[in-house]
Formats: C-alpha cells, sequence, structure tokens
C-alpha cells in the first residue's frame, strides 16, 4: 500500500483484497473516528480530502450528521448515479434487431409481413442517426398531466442587474415625493402627530414596491378555460432530430401503413395537405421540446437521437400513447403493457345534472392522464370508471374532483366482475362422505323436479343434452355444454389477439374481399396455437374437436368454444387459414352465422348472474333443417307457379298493344323479379319473425339450458397479495387473511432480519379496506401489496340445498349458513334488478311488544 504498486498474489501472500484495502478500510476509518470523537483525525481526513465542514456540523452531537456533512461532500450520490448511467446503460446503438422487429410488429404481425417501405425503417432503427436525411421516429409512452404554472413559458424570468436598479430608483422618487407631501402638511398639525405621519408612508412604501413588483414580473397566461389542463407526452427518439416547429404524423396504436399505401399509390411524396385522410393518422407541428428535470421542466430548440424528452401541444392528438414519425410507412409501436390490470370499476355522476359536460370532460383528461384508466359509457348512459385497485381507485376520484372536472361527484359501490362457469359432477358431499347411492337418488329426485321448469318444447337427455325447436318447428338443435380444461382456458386467454386477426381474416374471405396471402410466420403460429389445444384437449370425448371448432366466445376471441359436430352443415374456423370451404358452408352460411350470433349472446350473459361465461364448450351435436329445406322448396314450388300465372294475365292484359307500349315491353318483366325476391325473402319470414332471428334466440336459449342442468359455479377475480411483515405480527395477518376468504400460498423469511415474506391470493371482492385493517391490526408493521393474478373458481354451489340424512344432520332442515357464492351471485342479481330468491320477513315469530316500543 505504502508502495502504491499492486504486488502479484505470490508475492502478496496474506494480504487484504484490494476492494478492502482501497475503499473499505478508508470508510470504516472516518466512521470509527467521528463515533470516537476523534477531531485531530476527523480534521486530518477532512484537510487531506479538501473538505469544507460548516461549522455547526463539525460541533453537532450527531455522529449522522457528521458522517452526512463528510460524506456528501467526498462521495457525493448525483455524480455516483450520473457515472453509473454513463457507464452501465446501453447505448442507443447496441439496440438488437430482434427488439426492433418486435417494437414494429403489433399483436401477431409478423416483421416479414410489412410492406417492403416499411421494413426499409429497420435500418433506421438501427443506425440512430441525427441526419437531416433521417427520418424521425418517436414513441409516445405516455401523457401525463403538469400544472400550467410549471410551464417554462409561464414562470417569471429573473431580472437583470439594470431592471432591479431602475426598480429601486423609482421606489425611491415616490418615496421622496411622499415626504415632500407630508412636510408641506405637517406645520398645520400637532408636532406629536409628525412621527406618525412621517411613518405612515414609511409603511406604505412596501405595499407600492410590492404592487410595482407585481406589475412588472409577467404572471402565467392560463390557457382557453381555466380548467384546462396542459398535458406533457413522455417519449423517446430513435432516429432523427427532434426539432420545434417541424411537422410529423401522429400515428395511432390501430394506423395500418398498408392501408396508407394502398389509398397513396404514388408513394408519400406528396404534400402533407394533399393527403388523403387515413384512419387513425393526423399531421401536427412539435410546439414545444422539454428537457424533463425531475420536476422541472427545461425549453429546448432541438433533441438528439436516443434521448428522453417531453413534448407539449399533443393532448388534442394523443390519447395515451402514439408514435411520432416523418414518414408514414412507420408502423405504430406496441403500447406498454402494465403489470397493474383495470379490474375495479364504479358508476360516476354529477351531484347536479348540470354539471354533466364538466363530468365528461373531466372523465376525458382523465383518461388521457393516467394509462391504467378505463372510462366506459354503458348502454344505460351510466359513466363507469375502470381501475385497477381500491387505492388507485382513491387517487382517480380525487384527481376528478379536485384537478380535471373541479366538480362534486356521485359514487356508486364498486362493482367487482365475475365470471360463470360450470364443473364436473362432484364425487364427495358437502361434509366429505363419498357420494353414495343414496345421494345419487336424491340428486335424480332434485334435478327431476329442476326439469318440471323448464319450460315445454325443451327435452333433456343424459348426459345434459338440450334439444330445442324454433317456434316455426321448422329446426331443431341439440347442445351440450362442457367444462374445458384450465390449460386450454388459459391458452386461449394468451391467444386471444391471435383469435381476433383469425376472426378478421375469416370475416373478410367471407364478404369477398381480396386478402393477401397469410404469411408463412402467421400461420405457423396458427398451426402452433392449434396444436397447443390438441395436446391438452385428448381422450374419447375431445375426440376431433379441435377440428370442428365453429367460433370462439364471448366477442369472437373469448375463453369458450362452440364445436360442431353436426353431419349436415361442417364449418371451423380453420377453413379460413386453408381458404378452402365445403358447398354445404357456404349454402348455410347465413344460418351458421345465426348460430355462431346465438352462441356469443350465451356466453356474454349467463344464466346466474348475468356475467360472461369462461372455460365452457358448447357442443352442436345436431342441427336438422330438413322441415325448413321442405317448407323453402315448397315455398319456391308455388311461388314459381303464382310467378307464372301472374305473368300470362299481365301479358293478357297490360302487354297485349306492342306498338302502343313497345318502350314499356322490357319493364314488364322487372316489377314480376322485384316481387318474386320480396316473396323469396318473406319465405324465410313468419308471425314469429325472421328466421335467422328465430334461431339465434333458441340457440341461445338451447346454450342456457344447457348450462343449468351441469353444476355451475362462480369464478372470482384474484389478487396476488404481497406481505412484509415482523414474526411478532405474523399471526394478527394470518387472522385478517382467513377472515377475508384468503389463502396463503408461500411464506419464507428474509435473510438477515426478522421479516418474513407471506405470498398469498385475495378475492377481489374481498380487498376492500383490506390495506387499512391489515395496518391497524399489526399497528403499521406489516404493508400488503395488491396485483391482479388470474381467475377462480369458487368452490361452493351457489344452488345447493342439503339432500343426505349427513347433510340435514350438520347443515340443518333451512341449511342457511352463509354461502359464499350465492351471497356473491344475489349481490350481483340485486345491482342488475334481476329477481333473487331471498326471505322478505325473517323470525316472524319474534313480534315485538308495545311496551319495546316506548
Amino acid at each position: 500500500m505504502k508502495a502504491k504498486k499492486i504486488m502479484k498474489v505470490d508475492q502478496a501472500k496474506g494480504k487484504k483484497p484490494l476492494f478492502v484495502q482501497l475503499i473499505l478500510e478508508n470508510i470504516w476509518s472516518l466512521y470509527d473516528a467521528v463515533l470516537k470523537k476523534d477531531k485531530e483525525k476527523i480534521d486530518k481526513i477532512v484537510t487531506s480530502l479538501g473538505l469544507k465542514i460548516g461549522a455547526r456540523e463539525a460541533r453537532h452531537s450527531d455522529p449522522k450528521v457528521q458522517i452526512n456533512a463528510v460524506c456528501s461532500q467526498w462521495l457525493p450520490i448525483s455524480q455516483a448515479v450520473l457515472a453509473m448511467v454513463c457507464q452501465k446503460l446501453p447505448s442507443p446503438l447496441d439496440i438488437t434487431a430482434e427488439r426492433v422487429e418486435k417494437l414494429m410488429c403489433a399483436g401477431s404481425q409478423t416483421f416479414d409481413s410489412l410492406p417492403p417501405e416499411t421494413q426499409a425503417l429497420k435500418a433506421a432503427f438501427m443506425k440512430c442517426g441525427s441526419e437531416d436525411t433521417a427520418p424521425v421516429i418517436i414513441f409516445v409512452s405516455k401523457m401525463f398531466a403538469v400544472d400550467a404554472k410549471a410551464l417554462p413559458q409561464n414562470k417569471p424570468r429573473p431580472l437583470t442587474q439594470e431592471e432591479i436598479a431602475e426598480r429601486h430608483e423609482r421606489a425611491r422618487r415616490r418615496h421622496a415625493e411622499k415626504l415632500e407631501a407630508v412636510q408641506g402638511r405637517a406645520p398645520l398639525e400637532p408636532t406629536q402627530d409628525g412621527s406618525a405621519l412621517e411613518t405612515s408612508p414609511q409603511g406604505e412604501e412596501p405595499k407600492g414596491d410590492e404592487q410595482e413588483v407585481e406589475s412588472e414580473t409577467p404572471k402565467p397566461v392560463p390557457q382557453e378555460g381555466s380548467d384546462q389542463e396542459p398535458f406533457i407526452a413522455f417519449a423517446r427518439i430513435f432516429s432523427g432530430v427532434a426539432r420545434r416547429g417541424k411537422k410529423i404524423f401522429v400515428l395511432g396504436p390501430k394506423y395500418s401503413p398498408l392501408e396508407f399505401l394502398q389509398r397513396v399509390p404514388l408513394g408519400f411524396s406528396a404534400p402533407l395537405d394533399d393527403l388523403p385522410p387515413v384512419p387513425h393518422m393526423a399531421c401536427c407541428t412539435l410546439e414545444n421540446l422539454y428537457l424533463l428535470m425531475g420536476r422541472e421542466l427545461e425549453d429546448l430548440e432541438k433533441v438528439p437521437p436516443g434521448n428522453v424528452l417531453g413534448i407539449g401541444g399533443l393532448q388534442d392528438f394523443v390519447l395515451k400513447s402514439a408514435t411520432l414519425c416523418t414518414l408514414p410507412s412507420c408502423p405504430p409501436f406496441i403500447p406498454l403493457n402494465f403489470e397493474a390490470t383495470p379490474i375495479v370499476r364504479v358508476a360516476v355522476e354529477p351531484k347536479h345534472p348540470s354539471e354533466m359536460p364538466q363530468l365528461v370532460r373531466g372523465m376525458k383528461l382523465l383518461n388521457q392522464a393516467d394509462p391504467c384508466v378505463q372510462i366506459l359509457i354503458q348502454e344505460t348512459g351510466e359513466h363507469v370508471l375502470v381501475t385497477a385497485g381500491e387505492v388507485h381507485l382513491q387517487r382517480c376520484l380525487d384527481d376528478l374532483k379536485e384537478r380535471f372536472a373541479k366538480i362534486q361527484i356521485s359514487v356508486s359501490e364498486p362493482i367487482i366482475p365475475f365470471r360463470e362457469t360450470i364443473t364436473k359432477p362432484p364425487k364427495v358431499d358437502m361434509v366429505n362422505e363419498e357420494i353414495g347411492k343414496q345421494q345419487k337418488v336424491a340428486v335424480i329426485h332434485q334435478t327431476k323436479e329442476d326439469q318440471n321448469r323448464i319450460p315445454e318444447g325443451i327435452q333433456v337427455y343424459s348426459g345434459g343434452l338440450i334439444t330445442m325447436t324454433t317456434p316455426n318447428k321448422l329446426a331443431t338443435l341439440s347442445v351440450r355444454a362442457m367444462p374445458l380444461p384450465e390449460e386450454v382456458t388459459q391458452i386461449l386467454e394468451e391467444n386471444s389477439d391471435l383469435i381476433r386477426s383469425m376472426e378478421q381474416l375469416i370475416s373478410s374471405l367471407n364478404e369477398g374481399k381480396n386478402t393477401q396471402m397469410i404469411h408463412q410466420k402467421t400461420q405457423e403460429k396458427i398451426w402452433e396455437f392449434k396444436g397447443k389445444l390438441e395436446q391438452h384437449l385428448t381422450g374419447r370425448k375431445w375426440r376431433n374437436t379441435v377440428d370442428q371448432i365453429l367460433s370462439f366466445g364471448p366477442r369472437k376471441c373469448g375463453p369458450n368454444i362452440l364445436v360442431n359436430k353436426s353431419k349436415d352443415f361442417q364449418n371451423s374456423v380453420w377453413t379460413g387459414p386453408d381458404g378452402k370451404a365445403s358447398k354445404e358452408a357456404s349454402r348455410y352460411r347465413d344460418l351458421g352465422n345465426s348460430i355462431v350470433s346465438g352462441f356469443q349472446l350465451a356466453t356474454l350473459s349467463g344464466p346466474m348472474c348475468e356475467e360472461p361465461l369462461m372455460g365452457v364448450c358448447f357442443v352442436l351435436e345436431k342441427w336438422d333443417l330438413s322441415k325448413f329445406e321442405d317448407q323453402t322448396a315448397s315455398d319456391k314450388q308455388n311461388q314459381e307457379q303464382s310467378d307464372l300465372v301472374k305473368e300470362g294475365q299481365g301479358e293478357g292484359e297490360t302487354c297485349s298493344g306492342r306498338d302502343e307500349h313497345q318502350d314499356l315491353q322490357g319493364g314488364c318483366s322487372k316489377p314480376f323479379e322485384k316481387r318474386a325476391s320480396q316473396k323469396g325473402e318473406s319465405s324465410l319470414t313468419d308471425c314469429y319473425g325472421p328466421f335467422s332471428g328465430q334461431l339465434i334466440a333458441t340457440m341461445k336459449e338451447a346454450c342456457r339450458y344447457a348450462l343449468q342442468v351441469k353444476p355451475q359455479r362462480l369464478m372470482a377475480a384474484m389478487y396476488t397479495c404481497d406481505i412484509m411483515a415482523t414474526s411478532d405480527v405474523l399471526g394478527r395477518v394470518y387472522a385478517v387473511l382467513s377472515k377475508r376468504e384468503g389463502r396463503v400460498l408461500q411464506e419464507e423469511m428474509k435473510e438477515g432480519t426478522d421479516m418474513f415474506i407471506i405470498k398469498a391470493v385475495l378475492p377481489v371482492a374481498e380487498s376492500f379496506g383490506f390495506a387499512d385493517e391489515i395496518r391497524k391490526r399489526t399497528s403499521g408493521l406489516a404493508s400488503p401489496q395488491l396485483i391482479f393474478s388470474h381467475w377462480e373458481i369458487i368452490p361452493s354451489d351457489p344452488f345447493w340445498v342439503p339432500t343426505t340424512e349427513e347433510e340435514y344432520l350438520h347443515f340443518g332442515e333451512k341449511a342457511d349458513s352463509e354461502n359464499q357464492a350465492r351471497k356473491y351471485m344475489n349481490a350481483v342479481r340485486k345491482r342488475k334488478g334481476l329477481y333473487v330468491e331471498e326471505k322478505i320477513v325473517e323470525h316472524a315469530e319474534k313480534q315485538r311488544t308495545l311496551s319495546k316500543n316506548k
């Protein structure tokens, strides 16, 4: 150490490591000197390091203050962080080709399927050049609201020395004039009041000076409307130089460069004003560029590539995220994925109905300012706010009241979403007894009672097969419902974007549009998705199920499937990627669409509480249209005969004089053709309405009854809950979790501390007030963190009634113990205005007497 040389290992046996000698020992010596209050050693360290420590810190009795004063000058954290960012943060030039392709491809799209003009931009991403010819590519990840006073153009500028001297001179003159006026009136008044007269202008002088300063200092210029909230776009430049005043294209998340290239065949060399309107594309000017310095904003004229910046003036063009580019062939970047999923929703309305416009405007601003918020307007006209949790909800409501809407609002109780599903029949009863013959007999009697409630015309067969006939008795549908494995439901949720693109392709093929061939990678993704489904749907009952999938639902991309096993009509979602469809599929396409529409309506609102379905497979076992075909054939034959008769009568009466009415002869056939087409359409319509509408209603009801003959269950949204707590309050944490239907998954101790890390799952419906309760019970020693995780089946049956002798003994004849699933179901049904089976009068034998009322 004294030689200031690094010796070799064999020459430095028994020596300390270099990190200890060069770094740790110096820090330890400083701590040792301060804790032992060795003033000479402290002065020596301060002098050798060239530091300047204030007298107050040097004499302070607390050693932390002295250590902080020395280390803040010796090892400032700002320089350390800046050096670490410069050394460790990768350069924008180090971006990989895979990341560029991933940024440029949204959803299930592949890079090779992009237009050649778009693929050429990959080189600009990789180069990250600042030349004038380089295209400017900027990604706006989010918008955030700032106070209008924080904008640089609204801040009062500092005064120069000349302006300060001029103000002092003006104030001195004004003071001298006031003194002269007072001295002129002084002989008329007593001398004892002269001091008061002399001091009064001195007391007024600061006021005059303050008024002068206020008049000279430029005030912030508020934007149009006092409630206007300025927004700054948080963005990063990937290529080119962003300059103030530059015109640029704003590309929304749904923008398609292929659509632009089809509308502008000459390319993008035309002036911006002459370009045709393209959906999700706008043109704007970069008004203000800001350097983000913590809370401060600094004005910039230009920003080189690779930097993060703030852009002002985009609130009218960007909602949450967008891509800015000088070339419209650039694709929109993938929006950021946030870990917090919006799950909790409330309905919001103003306390005074006249303030509804302010609420609508405020909710638009909130939606723009918070990337995790969703704003919905229901069919009933309710304005719904969807947030990630209880704390996030409270913060959004506060911002809505105080910043954006600035009105008093009324908020409904939190609306918790549920899902409906079916399960396999249970093997044990509610008292954990194996279901035997006695139980089965009881269940059969119970199902027979339930079958008596089913309307006439609906037949229930073994295995839960439901057969229904349309009101006009021309078509018969047989539907069965089966629960999907959890793995399949998860695969369907993960591939929702791919399913949506498949559905768009099928619809475009059915409409006869000229679509390009599917790219090979997209085709590979589709077949990989199909292979995963085939891998998990194995066994006798799932044989050939994947090939016979007719649709997904709800909204044609959900976690439910419709399987078509009817031999009369064969079609599936895989015919779109193949481009092959049978003659029967094209023949019955309209009727098949009605079947799919009924399935979509059934999966969108289940029979329990009108919530969407999840993890259900509907099998269309039979589709009998023989009566319908006979009816259409006979109608067609009758129609032809009547047309021939009317045509003969028409020729004899109206077209007898050809010479006189030769110009009308060609028009004689047109009314007959029009009449025939109208009657052809009316042949599908009877007193029950159009036949397609009857198919939709029949399919929907068949799916609902197929669900009701199976064991129905509710699915609750679940949070993952991470809790850090000491060993002293561990029992209280477990008590709060068990009280709120939580379940502990893992518990581990953090090394070197007495803190435990608890991982648990908690229903979203039970999470309100959870954080406050757990802090109160543990005196603030435990703090939870809640993140939406998954959907989980509630094991209890909402329709359960005792059926065996053991269950009667255990639960009683009324069986009125709390059922969690029934409680949730009744709460949702009450909120939606549906019928709820509950007792209006309870404990009627307990009557109150007059003496108790006194």
